[in-house]
C-alpha cells in the first residue's frame, strides 16, 4: 500500500516566465512525474498552475517550477493548497486568463 498522500497545490509563478516555453515545459515535466492538472499564462505576465498527485511528485514539480526551462528567470513561486475537484485526468496547457 502506498502511504504517499494525494495533494493538490495552486502555483503562481512570477518572473520572466512567458515567451520562453514555460507552459510547454511544465506539461512535459508534469507528465514525466505523473502529476495531473493544468498550466496557463496570466494577463499580468505570470504563469498559474494547478498540480495534483502524490505529494512527492507534486513537490518535485514545484521544485522544477522554481527553475523552469532554459530562458526562464523565475523570481517567485507562490504555493497554496487547492481543492481537488475539477482537476483533469492528464496535465494540460490552458488559454490565458
Amino acid at each position: 500500500m502506498n502511504n504517499d498522500a494525494i495533494v493538490t497545490r495552486h502555483l503562481g509563478i512570477r518572473g520572466r516566465v512567458q515567451g520562453v516555453g514555460y507552459r510547454w515545459s511544465m506539461v512535459q515535466a508534469a507528465k514525466r512525474l505523473g502529476v495531473r492538472g493544468w498550466v496557463r499564462n496570466r494577463r499580468d505576465g505570470s504563469v498559474e498552475a494547478l498540480a495534483a498527485g502524490e505529494a512527492a511528485a507534486v513537490d518535485a514539480l514545484i521544485r522544477w517550477a522554481h527553475q523552469g526551462p532554459d530562458g526562464a528567470r523565475v523570481e517567485a513561486v507562490d504555493v497554496s493548497d487547492a481543492a481537488t475537484h475539477g482537476v483533469p485526468e492528464g496535465f494540460e496547457q490552458r488559454e490565458t486568463a
